[in-house]
């Protein structure tokens, strides 16, 4: 029989609104993974059911994360298990997925969904996505494929996917590469993997690596760079205009940061595209002095791929890495 292990870490698809005097409160993450689980185990698989963590993903930190993937590990070490599926809010899933998918070299598959609406909506969409999750991990055809996204039907690779609607109920896309694969009633189909380079687990260092994401805008200088510094920042993110280009205000203060320590890496605040060194005065120059640009990387993920290298290595080195596990190298 194949065996599949969920792990629950809250989110949405785990919430409820609070009762009595806290109804005013907000739905909060309440239900255990046996909840969750309930009957939806597929025919033939056996399924066991783990608490990880209970919260709503904008609350997670880099060490939840970690938490999240050594938990990943351990089950991994169990050779009777065949796949994993995690729950987990979708305001971070993004990251989360993408920083398991960077470390996990397992051929088995671990498959990340969550939900839209809470688990006491009169329409939930929880239990129909984490069915279909199941039957995602469960399937021999999602092996090698490493770290995958079921939700609302669709399968994306774990490297891409983003959040690009705030409440409908399918709220994910990968604006390069689309979908890679179906599951519609049980039924799984893939056609399609994404290139995945991989840069091993987070280790403690990891907690403490603080990445910002500073965003470009008309007439920004270098306050917020400096700001960034100044708060402790080991690495940061430029969210530039376009083609990924940064005001002159802001590169004039790049070569500075790197020669202090300070990786930066730059991406762009269009939701698709690449990060190309074009024009004088904004990617051109900012590269020149530094900068890393991040490729088809999304802002969230090139954060959680700094922070990884940046926990490891000086800004150098790390630039270095960056800029090879961007390309699809060893890094």
């Amino acid at each position: 029989m194949t065996r599949i292990v969920m792990l629950a870490t809250g989110g949405t698809i785990a919430s409820r609104a609070a009762a009595g005097a806290e109804a005013s409160a907000g739905a909060v993450a309440r239900d255990a993974a046996a909840d969750l689980l309930a009957d939806l185990a597929p025919a033939g698989v056996e399924v066991e059911a783990v608490d990880v963590l209970r919260r709503n993903s904008f609350a997670i930190t880099p060490a939840d994360q970690r938490t999240i993937a050594e938990a990943v590990r351990a089950q991994l070490d169990r050779p009777e298990v065949d796949g994993i599926v995690v729950t987990h809010g979708t305001d971070t899933l993004e990251e989360t997925a993408f920083l398991l998918d960077i470390a996990h070299d397992d051929p088995r598959p671990v498959v990340f969904t969550g939900a839209q609406r809470a688990a006491d909506h009169p329409d939930a969409d929880g239990p129909a996505n984490l069915a279909g999750a199941l039957a995602v991990a469960a399937a021999p055809t999602a092996r090698g494929r490493g770290v995958l996204v079921a939700f609302g039907g669709a399968v994306l690779a774990g490297r891409g996917v983003r959040k690009v609607h705030t409440l409908a109920p399918q709220p994910f896309a990968d604006p390069e590469a689309g979908p890679i694969g179906t599951v519609t009633s049980g039924t799984v189909d893939l056609w399609g993997r994404r290139d995945r380079p991989l840069l091993g687990p987070p280790d403690e260092r990891y907690d403490a690596t603080v990445v910002e994401i500073v965003s470009a805008f008309p007439g920004a200088g270098d306050g917020q760079l400096r700001s960034a510094v100044d708060r402790g920042a080991h690495a940061i993110v430029i969210a530039g205009f376009g083609a990924g280009n940064p005001t002159p205000g802001m590169t004039g203060a790049i070569a500075e940061l790197f020669e202090a320590g300070v990786l930066v890496a730059l991406g762009t605040r269009v939701a698709a595209g690449p990060v190309a060194a074009i024009y004088g005065g904004g990617a051109v120059d900012a590269v020149a002095a530094g900068a890393v640009p991040l490729g088809t990387l999304g802002l969230s993920q090139g954060r959680v791929a700094a922070a990884l290298l940046r926990s490891r290595h000086p800004a150098p080195e790390a630039a270095r890495r960056l800029a090879a596990f961007v390309a699809g190298g060893a890094s």
